[in-house]
């Protein structure tokens, strides 16, 4: 088993933890990479240092070292290497994360002997038509948002071209059951279980009271309109990622796409206990 562990490096924790995780992992024997760039840093006795691609080409499994905004990153940084991901929380709530800091030993053990499940998560493919051709993906979520407009946006929210929503408000959310207890969960969407063949439209502040958010089935093409505005003064980004701006009557088209992202799990329940023990403790 050869591991690559990928820390947040904005966290001054994240670089002790990866040292430890390191001894654990070797200590079970599993091999242990690197990317170069942390060598001096992060100098770890029987580490082996290489290149980013070299690293993804003789890994087995992705071991990041944060939250999940870390987690998102990675995923999309090496998305077409398709290395399954596990996640040591560092952060306030850690969904994506399925390993806490006092898990490591069992955990680490147990993906060192090759003793853990596959949870394979839809992503959201999304382009923006016309002259920009921005285009991404979203483990969590598209989010098309005004900048510093102080007022309202229209919005047209188009399901296989068809118009099912008109709204006036802030943004829209457009997420994978994956990213339905993030941002969406925080502007009233709905909680979908993470193995939901589904995509999530949550309006944000929308000005009306009968604007509620809808699920699609993950087969459906989700166009979102933007309506007259300044030009620069709307966004469109992936998991929370710098994105483009989008000039007055752009469209997004977002879609199912035709990659996956595979997390490591070590029980079905991960995803319900993740919400029991930190959304419902915050309340």
């Amino acid at each position: 088993m050869t591991v690559y562990i990928s820390p947040n490096p904005g966290k001054s924790s994240a670089r002790e933890l990866a040292l430890r995780a390191a001894q654990i992992l070797r200590a079970h024997g599993a091999s242990v990479l690197m990317e170069h760039k942390w060598q001096q840093s992060c100098n770890i006795a029987g580490v082996e240092y290489l290149p980013f691609e070299t690293c993804m080409e003789q890994t087995d499994v992705i071991l990041t070292i944060g939250g999940d905004g870390t987690i998102l990153h990675v995923a999309n940084q090496t998305l077409s290497y398709h290395k399954p991901i596990l996640g040591i929380n560092l952060g306030r709530c850690g969904f994506l994360a399925t390993c806490e800091v006092d898990e490591l030993e069992t955990k680490l053990s147990a993906v060192a002997r090759g003793e853990y499940s596959l949870d394979s998560r839809m992503l959201l493919y999304v382009r923006v038509l016309g002259d920009d051709r921005w285009e991404g993906h979203a483990l969590n979520d598209v989010v098309v948002t005004k900048g510093r407009l102080q007022q309202a946006i229209d919005f047209s929210v188009y399901c296989d071209d068809i118009l099912v929503e008109h709204f006036r408000g802030d943004g829209v959310i457009v997420a994978t059951p994956t990213g339905s207890t993030a941002y969406s969960l925080a502007a009233g969407g709905p909680i979908l279980d993470s193995q939901t063949k589904g995509i999530v439209v949550t309006p944000i502040c929308p000005h009306s009271l009968a604007t509620p958010p809808m699920v699609f089935a993950q087969e459906r093409k989700i166009n979102i309109c933007v309506g007259q505005v300044a030009d620069d003064e709307v966004f469109i980004s992936c998991d929370g990622d710098e994105g483009c701006s989008l000039r007055a009557g752009a469209t997004a088209v977002v879609r199912l796409s035709d990659q996956n992202v595979q997390l490591i799990t070590f029980s079905r329940a991960d995803q319900f206990q993740a919400i029991d023990q930190k959304l419902r403790s915050r309340t």
